[in-house]
């Protein structure tokens, strides 16, 4: 009986030690994880969503203490004009980064490239003009990104081609004029595409993006609009309200160009080349009169009234109204020739008809002198 209660009072005290002893790893984890997430000065942090917030608190550099463990960052509202180049080497672990509204009008070409985590990225509203076409290598789990309100004339190629996972992108409110598709056609999981507030040229130079948003569109992107700056006769229109009949001539323009790289493969044209001489000792070579180079054909838009497919509807509408008239013709004639077969008919039988109305009038004669 003693030995049954000893043995229950061991195990009690036992899981009473057990006890304690998990609640003080417990406690000493979450000091330990307190003191490794250390919040930099002037700036607010919250240990359990490890975020870093230092927005508009008008900083020009980027604090150099911020935890390793950081999984978000903000600093966007301050006066940041340049990064770094190891400014993000040690926040591997980093999910969102947002730096809008700052004053950056130049991202180095490896800013980014330890950044493997990051999921979204925010750069709108700065000062930047170009990117680099590595400036996303490795950033294969971002799933937005936002250059939108900057100064960028051009998308270089390539630069998305390492970001499957992107869903949200935009490009909205800066100086891009024309876009090549081959340059989104890596994007396979995009879903929303903002391109609007550009100063967009519909012409040949956009004709290839237009068929890659009539296919975006297709397979349910959302794309808002792209309204044409230029030419005159489509501006304020949108780019995928532009008939496609309206760029035929830009194959016409490419079959020309070739044709003149083929034409000119001798040397370069140029406004007055000397004749070679004869001799050594003959007199020096004259210039000729300037040579007319062919000139680049300028771009001259086609309106809507001279599309192509404009004139294709209105042959094919007359060609219907040509076969009805033919149709009606046809009809005339042969109701006009069965009139006149009535007619002749009508004529044979009216003497008939004239003979049998004497011989009644006789047998009346005859009946009445009866």
């Amino acid at each position: 009986m003693l030995s049954g209660s000893a043995s229950h009072w061991c195990r009690n005290r036992l899981s009473m030690r057990w006890r304690q002893t998990c609640l003080l790893a417990y406690w000493l984890s979450l000091c330990a994880a307190d003191s490794l997430f250390t919040c930099p000065s002037s700036c607010k942090c919250n240990s359990g969503s490890l975020e870093v917030d230092c927005s508009g608190l008008g900083l020009s550099s980027i604090p150099s203490d911020i935890p390793t463990n950081t999984r978000i960052f903000l600093f966007h509202n301050n006066k940041l004009s340049t990064l770094p180049g190891p400014v993000f080497s040690n926040l591997s672990a980093l999910q969102r980064l947002d730096l809008s509204n700052n004053f950056l009008d130049q991202l180095p070409q490896n800013i980014f490239s330890d950044l493997g985590n990051l999921t979204e990225l925010q750069l709108r509203n700065n000062s930047i003009r170009t990117l680099d076409k590595d400036l996303l290598q490795q950033m294969v789990l971002l799933r937005q990104l936002d250059l939108s309100i900057n100064g960028l004339a051009q998308i270089p190629s390539g630069i998305f081609d390492d970001l499957p996972a992107l869903r949200l992108l935009s490009l909205r409110s800066n100086r891009l004029q024309s876009l090549d598709r081959v340059t989104f056609e890596p994007l396979v999981s995009l879903q929303q595409l903002q391109v609007g507030d550009n100063p967009w040229e519909c012409d040949c130079n956009l004709r290839d993006f237009k068929h890659w948003m009539e296919w975006f569109s297709y397979r349910g992107g959302k794309i808002d609009q792209l309204a044409c700056t230029l030419p005159k006769e489509l501006r304020g229109k949108d780019m995928r309200m532009v008939p496609m009949e309206m760029f035929n001539y830009c194959s016409q323009l490419e079959d020309e160009n070739g044709s003149t790289v083929l034409d000119n493969s001798g040397p370069p044209c140029t406004k007055g080349s000397p004749t070679p001489s004869k001799s050594k000792s003959g007199p020096e070579p004259e210039v000729e009169p300037s040579v007319g180079c062919p000139q680049k054909q300028r771009y001259r838009p086609v309106s809507v009234r001279r599309a192509i497919g404009t004139v294709i509807i209105a042959g094919v509408v007359c060609g219907i109204v040509c076969i009805m008239m033919v149709v009606a013709a046809a009809y005339g004639c042969i109701y006009a020739s069965l009139m006149a077969k009535y007619h002749r008919e009508l004529k044979k039988r009216q003497p008939l008809m004239g003979d049998t109305e004497g011989e009644h009038e006789e047998q009346k004669q005859i009946s009445s002198v009866a």
